[in-house]
């Protein structure tokens, strides 16, 4: 039997279900640590992660034994928080995994794993509840419950708008979930900036890497043919042109926009001198390079901000400074 007794839990004591959080009526029987409302969300659970887990809760959610000193007490607390970190990173590949297959009821248990291990070990607040939260927004989009994904989102837009050091992969996936969120409500206008947003933070992502390459075998002054190494964006002419088309459009929305986001249209703008600078077109590249430059001083913008755009400017123009975007 796996029904839970009353008189067994003890007093004061509130068991909760591991998928919704309701009053739990039955547990687990093989690690005793996991509770669940009724037999359809034990069924889920053990579906999606908790068969893969299972074993593996019983340390973490059990009182820590004894120890004979302070020192193996800490010794044990942190393989308590090695264990953890690594269940955070499996349930969210186990969730990414079920996404991409488009298996998105499957995906929600593993990414309310993520959400709460990463709770434990980073605390509520963390930037790094966000990427959980993102799954569970997406996941939800995916069964048609706009409303549980719009929560979810609000969660991670404002933890990342409380960070003062959120990466721009994050804002990227952030990006692309609210533009699903504003399609999946029909509302188009509101899609189309968010995931201009994304197309930006990948492009200038992949940017920057052929920039790494471009750096490395300049140095060494010539390519693996022997010629002299002039330029390479990795794309074809069809496929630069369209990365121009396509940042140029982003550049326009973000224009439009720019009162309320100088930092976004910064950011596009540094994308397109970078991308210029590797084809060798420097009259376009200090141009996008400069208009970011003046933008950024203009808005007053971080001084971090501000150094960034200089150094792409010394860049673009001669100079021999790394173009840090930000």
């Amino acid at each position: 039997m796996n029904v839970i007794y009353p008189l067994a839990v003890p007093k004061g004591r509130r068991i909760c279900c591991e998928v919704c959080e309701a009053p739990a009526e039955r547990v687990c029987t093989a690690c005793t640590v996991t509770y669940y409302c009724g037999v359809v969300h034990q069924r889920a659970d053990w579906g999606s992660i908790h068969e893969k887990i299972c074993q593996l809760l019983i340390p973490l959610r059990t009182s820590m034994p004894f120890y004979n000193s302070e020192e193996e007490r800490q010794h044990g607390l942190q393989q308590l928080q090695q264990r953890q970190k690594h269940l955070i990173e499996f349930c969210y590949t186990v969730a990414q995994k079920y996404l991409f297959e488009g298996k998105h009821e499957a995906a929600v248990p593993a990414a309310l794993h993520s959400l709460r291990f990463r709770m434990n070990v980073h605390g509520l607040s963390s930037v790094e509840l966000v990427p959980a939260y993102l799954l569970l927004a997406e996941a939800s989009l995916g069964m048609g419950q706009i409303i549980q994904a719009e929560e979810y989102l609000s969660q991670a837009q404002w933890t990342v708008l409380k960070s003062t050091d959120c990466s721009h992969a994050i804002h990227s996936l952030l990006h692309r979930n609210l533009g699903l969120l504003f399609m999946a409500k029909k509302n188009y206008e509101e899609a189309r900036y968010h995931l201009a947003n994304d197309v930006t933070e990948i492009w200038n992502k992949y940017l920057n890497n052929h920039y790494e390459v471009l750096l490395q075998v300049r140095t060494q002054q010539i390519d693996l043919l022997g010629k002299q190494f002039e330029t390479d964006t990795g794309l074809d002419e069809a496929q630069e042109a369209e990365a121009i088309r396509t940042l140029t459009s982003i550049l326009d929305i973000r224009e439009s926009t720019s009162d309320k986001t100088p930092r976004k249209t910064v950011f596009v703008l540094k994308t397109l001198a970078l991308f210029y600078f590797l084809t060798m077109n420097s009259t376009k590249a200090q141009e996008y390079a400069l208009r970011a430059f003046n933008l950024a001083k203009q808005r007053h913008l971080s001084l971090q901000e501000q150094t960034t755009t200089e150094e792409l400017l010394s860049l673009v123009s001669g100079g021999k400074a790394h173009p840090t975007t930000q």
